[in-house]
């Protein structure tokens, strides 16, 4: 995947050109905020069809990536024998949520879908198209600070600091800030819209 920042976003916000030492660093570390980023809100952002398979809950499947733009087809998977069976009666509400019906638009239904209960579908493949045109700019902005805070930061290694004023010492390990990227509390807050953190489980037939 794509980073969710370039060099161009970065160049703007330190307000000079990167260096020659900082170049060498600064797709590595676009690269590591992005996967920081979307390990976070488990999402892609980015504009893309996909196909997953979810189990449904109380007749509704969640999608999980957002914004739903288009949803294509939703095929009941088969168990116990019974073969996988394209769906007609489904409505997408446009958002991020696919209703499905009991089953009486499907031409041609397994008798044990009917007959045994568990042989009703519980689980279901859905097409579907998501994403930004854009990288929102909130997620830019995150990806830029992240970056920004490690690229810039005089701690590039760690190790052992220890300060003596008077009679007192200090002394305290750094971990080497401006080795990795690193998720603060106000990215977290920045990026809590668009995070995930429900999921979808299974639902008998009645």
């Amino acid at each position: 995947m794509t980073a969710l920042a370039n060099r161009a976003d970065l160049v703007a916000r330190l307000g000079r050109d990167i260096t020659s030492e900082e170049n060498i660093r600064v797709d590595a570390l676009l690269a590591d905020a992005s996967v920081l980023i979307r390990s976070y809100t488990k999402q892609d952002f980015g504009a893309a069809t996909s196909t997953v398979t979810l189990r449904a809950q109380g007749g509704m499947i969640r999608l999980p990536q957002r914004p739903v733009t288009a949803v294509a087809s939703v095929t009941a998977i088969g168990i116990n024998g019974v073969p996988d069976v394209g769906l007609v009666d489904w409505w997408w509400d446009g958002l991020d949520t696919v209703r499905l019906g009991a089953g009486n638009g499907v031409i041609n239904l397994p008798e044990a879908w009917w007959d045994d209960e568990d042989g009703y579908p519980g689980t279901f493949s859905v097409a579907y198209s998501h994403g930004y045109a854009s990288v929102p700019p909130e997620v830019v902005m995150v990806a830029c600070g992240m970056v920004l805070r490690t690229l810039t930061s005089p701690a590039v290694a760690g190790g052992i600091t220890s300060e003596t004023v008077g009679p007192y010492s200090y002394r305290s390990e750094t971990p080497g800030l401006g080795l990795a990227v690193v998720m603060s509390t106000s990215d977290r807050q920045a990026l809590a819209k668009y995070r995930r953190t429900t999921g979808t489980t299974s639902v008998r037939a009645y």
